[in-house]
């Protein structure tokens, strides 16, 4: 198995939400994505899949977007971003995806050759000056939630840890959130982050730091094609 990864995917089949607003290089964005998974992708492959993928303000909205990730090849694991209003109980949730899609909430995933993904939505540090109102108390719940994912990892006993989060925990200007501790604790390898667009991009931290190696995974950041994470030996 290879494993890829890709965040972002802003898709829009069930409503009228077209990402081309948002400039040109977002035009058939979808089709451009379909068309580098389908064809670098195999059915033994998984596909870390980075929140923010529909524009469905609910399940119904949703279902077609869903629908297109489930066809897709590979095994998925999802993460909810903060823009999935659609996002209901986890129960609900499951029962609109595919089988292919597995989603990760206050929860861990052991893939096939024993890696085990951990993650979760987590927010904007309150502490940033670009953090909203409220941020306080969304930011402490999903780091609690993100905390009880690595407690569900450890107890699958996988052969390395990687995260899955939407909001990046380190950033460039070197804000690190409380989110790097308890990655850097639970000795997580890789961490696979979207949420940056467009000229914020520079803002996301890549590279390694602290023994974990930091991946910018926005579909508009990776040319809208999911890239492939190397997996230690």
């Amino acid at each position: 198995m290879r494993l890829f990864a890709i965040s972002d995917l802003h898709l829009s089949f069930g409503v009228d939400k077209p990402m081309d607003v948002f400039g040109d290089h977002w035009v058939d964005h979808a089709a451009r994505i379909q068309a580098s998974w389908d064809a670098r992708i195999g059915p033994d492959d998984w596909v870390l899949v980075g929140g923010d993928t529909s524009w469905g303000l609910n399940l119904r909205e949703a279902q077609p977007d869903l629908d297109w990730l489930g066809e897709r090849p590979g095994k998925k694991v999802l993460i909810k971003g903060n823009h999935c209003t659609w996002w209901d109980t986890l129960s609900k949730v499951r029962r609109a995806l595919h089988p292919s899609v597995t989603p990760l909430h206050c929860s861990a995933v052991r893939l096939d050759d024993g890696t085990v993904v951990v993650g979760g939505r987590l927010w904007d540090p309150p502490e940033a000056p670009w953090a909203g109102e409220g941020a306080e108390k969304i930011y402490r719940r999903e780091v609690e939630r993100l905390r009880l994912s690595i407690d569900a990892g450890r107890k699958l006993g996988g052969t390395r840890t990687i995260a899955l989060i939407h909001y990046p925990p380190r950033y460039s200007d070197g804000r690190v959130t409380e989110a790097v501790g308890l990655l850097e604790e639970a000795g997580v390898e890789a961490c696979i982050y979207g949420h940056l667009h467009g000229k914020d991009h520079r803002y996301g931290f890549q590279g390694e730091a602290g023994g974990i190696r930091y991946y910018l995974t926005a579909c508009d950041a990776i040319d809208f094609a999911p890239i492939e994470i190397p997996l230690g030996g």
